[in-house]
């Protein structure tokens, strides 16, 4: 009787374990060391309490923690009509979708910004070096950008769809 209340006690432990580190999803662990934040000044300025009150908060976890969506949870992975994406922090349009592509990856992928959109800095984190994007008016997090796309720029700008809005044409 003891070796089955010990099994008992062993299979709940462990299933609850599993159900734990399922509840961590992959975006969590990688937004888990966000980068530093940045002393830069940006003309859309707001406190953190005015940050919460205008993004849900998701959107506010990745525009100012530098989160991470899961991927193909976003509805503009498959948005495909003509327009402009921007952000959703303070609705600088970034990118147009004659520029966007299907990278297979999850997440709204574009191969060029709109001019004067977005900046662009190292990001260490995760134990790699990537290029951060950032919104060039406010500040915030899009995504990072890789130099896998397609021609004419061969870039992939990989884009946290929960970081921008859409507006059709």
């Amino acid at each position: 009787m003891a070796n089955r209340a010990l099994s008992r006690r062993s299979v709940l432990f462990g299933a609850l374990v599993v159900g734990v580190a399922g509840c961590t999803q992959w975006r969590d662990v990688a937004a888990a060391d966000p980068p530093e934040p940045s002393a830069e000044t940006f003309e859309v300025s707001r406190t953190d309490a005015q940050w919460r009150q205008q993004l849900t908060p998701e959107q506010y976890r990745i525009l100012r923690q530098a989160g991470t969506e899961t991927p193909y949870s976003s509805a503009l992975n498959d948005e495909h009509r003509t327009g402009v994406f921007s952000c959703a922090g303070c609705a600088l349009d970034l990118f147009s979708s004659s520029t966007k592509f299907d990278s297979g990856t999850g997440w709204p992928s574009f191969f060029a910004a709109l001019d004067n959109s977005v900046i662009e800095r190292s990001d260490s984190t995760l134990g790699m070096t990537r290029t951060e994007v950032l919104c060039r008016r406010c500040g915030g997090h899009l995504g990072h950008v890789f130099d896998d796309g397609p021609e004419p720029t061969g870039l992939r700008y990989c884009m946290n769809g929960d970081a921008l809005s859409f507006r059709a044409a």
